[in-house]
């Protein structure tokens, strides 16, 4: 049996029962013809195949890829908005983003903590000025509740040299080398599913009550 025959018939005998969404990340002005967008769409569509509810931000890009991907997989995507007065650069709702169902958020920062409490492990694409402060907040959660952190998997080859150029810049692995076990790259769609599969057999294999042990609001961020 070849490889690939091995990852298809693997596939198709996952059943995700722990988790039930993934919130993707990326740049908002991605367009169509892209290999950005085509992976994120490949990504959504992927993962909504295998019974994962796919979250975005409700714009373009990235966004409208992670929705149209997870309804080309026959399954279903929510987005988390806000819509602002007052605010120069920011992509908005897109129209052509029709999700299956719409969270309005107050502000930027609620829509952010929105996408993540929703989702139950983060995929993050190339991306932008906002792109890099949700993943900034996925990376500082998942290091604060490491043990029961959300899977944080950082999509494509580019991020090799930034994860490297922050480690070696920064104090991170010196003072905080758990920082550093808390999220993967991948680069093909395969790899985010082996990822998120690798994931759910952990929580199979442990109570329910150990990856969400408080009733506060902290339980957004814990597995």
């Amino acid at each position: 049996m070849t490889f690939v025959k091995f990852m298809e018939d693997k596939t198709k005998q996952v059943q995700f029962t722990r988790m039930k969404a993934v919130s993707l990340f990326g740049f908002a002005d991605a367009q169509p013809d892209s290999e950005l967008y085509r992976s994120a769409f490949e990504v959504a569509k992927l993962l909504a195949d295998q019974g994962l509810e796919i979250v975005n931000g409700g714009g373009p890009g990235v966004m409208r890829a992670a929705t149209d991907g997870a309804h080309a997989g026959g399954g279903k995507a929510a987005i988390a908005t806000f819509y602002p007065k007052y605010i120069n650069h920011f992509e908005g709702k897109d129209r052509d983003n029709k999700a299956d169902k719409e969270i309005i958020e107050n502000n930027y920062l609620d829509r952010t903590m929105k996408l993540l409490e929703l989702g139950n492990a983060y995929v993050i694409f190339n991306g932008g000025t906002g792109t890099l402060s949700e993943f900034a907040m996925a990376w500082g959660l998942a290091y604060l509740y490491f043990g029961h952190h959300k899977p944080l998997i950082l999509y494509g080859h580019f991020w090799h040299p930034i994860m490297e150029s922050l480690v070696s810049n920064m104090l991170i692995a010196q003072q905080r080398p758990e920082s550093l076990k808390v999220y993967k790259i991948a680069t093909t769609p395969k790899a985010v599913l082996e990822a998120l599969l690798e994931h759910e057999a952990y929580l199979k294999s442990t109570p329910e009550d150990v990856h969400a042990p408080t009733e506060t609001g902290e339980h957004a961020f814990l597995d």
